[in-house]
């Protein structure tokens, strides 16, 4: 019973955790790791939990191993959850537009390059409620002034179920890359580097969500970009 008991736990651990394999555009899923960069917990669905870490970017096993969507400014993209978005956080979204000469595909994604286009709210009440628990996909609109070109698509799921002490969060990290026509003039601001946006002390990061109950909530990282 002790071992079938361990079992259990063991598997509740794997599937208390998730992956954002799939990429959404044209309102379709582009398939795993396709159009998204593999990531190094691909296989285990773990997490980063060291913002100075180099993982925070995209978690990638290695850059370049996904091949480029194209998709309009204005469209909706995302990515799809496997198997949901299990633990309470914020889901957040940024872009980083690939330097010219370079591809999405032969980028990293490294300097003060990534801008962000989504943060989450909570609900506020008995408990803190998160829009995001439980989906299966997450979506948001490229923004239709940004300039055609290649960026990379991040997204990033705090979650905050042990951030009460330092280092307690946990970061669920996907990166895809795409292509985007039909744009405008504008570039992305204010940017951030990942690693160096975040803090581990940040009040979004290092924060007791159970008791006392928060009665707001402070994203991490920089204002949303809108055009």
């Amino acid at each position: 019973m002790r071992v079938i008991s361990s079992l259990l736990l063991a598997a509740t651990a794997v599937e208390a955790h998730y992956t954002f394999p799939q990429l959404l555009a044209g309102g379709k899923a582009t398939g795993d790791w396709v159009n998204v960069i593999k990531t190094t917990h691909w296989q285990n669905n773990g997490f980063v939990g060291d913002v100075k870490s180099e993982g925070i970017r995209c978690d990638a096993l290695s850059m370049g191993s996904a091949t480029t969507a194209t998709v309009a400014a204005g469209s909706t993209v995302g990515f799809t959850a496997a198997p949901n978005i299990y633990h309470p956080g914020p889901v957040q979204m940024y872009m980083a537009r690939v330097p010219d000469g370079k591809t999405a595909a032969t980028w990293d994604g490294s300097g003060s390059v990534w801008f962000k286009i989504y943060q989450e709210q909570p609900g506020f009440g008995a408990q803190l409620t998160w829009p995001s628990t439980n989906k299966a996909t997450q979506s948001v609109t490229i923004p239709r002034c940004l300039k055609s070109g290649d960026y990379l698509l991040r997204i990033e799921h705090i979650a905050l179920h042990s951030a009460s002490s330092s280092g307690g969060a946990q970061f669920y990290i996907s990166c895809g890359q795409i292509s985007v026509t039909g744009g405008g003039s504008t570039e992305g601001a204010p940017t951030v580097a990942f690693p160096g946006a975040y803090s581990a002390s940040d009040p979004g990061i290092l924060i007791n969500i159970n008791y006392p109950i928060p009665t707001s909530y402070v994203n991490p990282g920089p204002k949303v970009f809108t055009c």
